[in-house]
């Protein structure tokens, strides 16, 4: 087995593609193919498998990246020692999370995270239903429940708490709701009953009964917007709707739900370098940020 050929496999899990490997490297698609097919056949093993999103590690290639990555740092501390030169995690790490998350919290905080890790690149994917770190989807997930199987290591991320919000003006045209019956009298905005990726977000039986939408989006950003915009009362994530000073939070002491949040990681990506990195920050920024609401 080569460096080079491990230096060639580490880009392609890296980029993801063969075409974006062979343009960071400065070598052509062909030479990137033809030596992970070399690299694949002295293993005897697959490293890549198929997937429409580019090249997804194999449980095999999986186990050789921290191999290859471990090679790696080995051989940049001791360029570093001869060199003088720093050496740094980088690469790729795709989070599949929640886009109220992404949004309201894990991007304000981006630029800590630069300031830390300039040659790591995230990827946060906040499609609805979660990437699946068990099938290589995604280096890590925060999810709303716990995986109940997999080879995956799940952890309490942090709890946070929902409140009933609506905006000022709502609130003064149309009077504060005050009890969960009287809520029935209002437009209520929430989520689209066909498009909950989660039974975590079925939270409005919580509220009062036969509560149902007459607003409803798959996105919480735009439920938000239709909010701040006087349409209605809905339920936010506390993090989001204390942040927006024209929102009102109704029958606080009444109408609070508490959720949590999972972060789940592939048991062989947990000891991958950069995606250690990467749970370190988010469990440092993610708890003190619901906390804050």
């Amino acid at each position: 087995m080569h460096w080079d050929d491990l230096r060639i496999f580490l880009a392609a899990a890296r980029s993801r593609t063969v075409s974006d490997a062979a343009r960071k490297l400065g070598i052509d698609a062909t030479t990137v193919s033809r030596r992970l097919d070399r690299l694949s056949g002295d293993l005897k093993s697959s490293l890549f498998e198929s997937n429409s999103s580019g090249l997804v590690l194999s449980s095999h290639g999986q186990k050789l990246l921290v191999q290859a990555e471990t090679v790696e740092h080995a051989i940049g501390v001791a360029t570093g020692t001869l060199t003088g030169e720093r050496s740094r995690l980088k690469g790729l790490v795709r989070i599949s999370m929640s886009e109220g998350l992404a949004t309201w919290i894990v991007a304000r905080n981006m630029p800590s995270f630069r300031e830390l890790h300039p040659e790591i690149s995230l990827e946060l994917v906040t499609t609805n239903g979660f990437l699946n770190p068990s099938k290589r989807e995604a280096d890590l997930a925060i999810t709303l429940a716990r995986p109940a199987r997999g080879h995956l290591i799940a952890s309490k991320l942090s709890d946070y708490r929902l409140g009933l919000f609506a905006s000022k003006d709502y609130a003064q045209r149309n009077g504060m709701p005050l009890s969960g019956e009287e809520l029935s009298q209002h437009p209520i905005i929430g989520y689209a009953p066909d498009f909950i990726y989660s039974d975590e977000l079925r939270y409005l039986a919580e509220i009062g009964n036969k509560l149902e939408t007459s607003l409803s989006s798959s996105s919480i950003n735009v439920q938000h917007a239709m909010l701040h915009a006087s349409c209605g009362v809905g339920v936010l994530p506390l993090f989001i709707g204390l942040r927006d000073p024209d929102l009102v939070r109704i029958l606080e002491f009444s109408a609070e739900i508490t959720r949590s949040f999972w972060m789940v990681v592939h048991q062989d990506s947990r000891r991958i370098a950069r995606v250690s990195a990467v749970v370190d920050w988010l469990k440092d920024i993610v708890p003190r940020e619901v906390a804050i609401h």
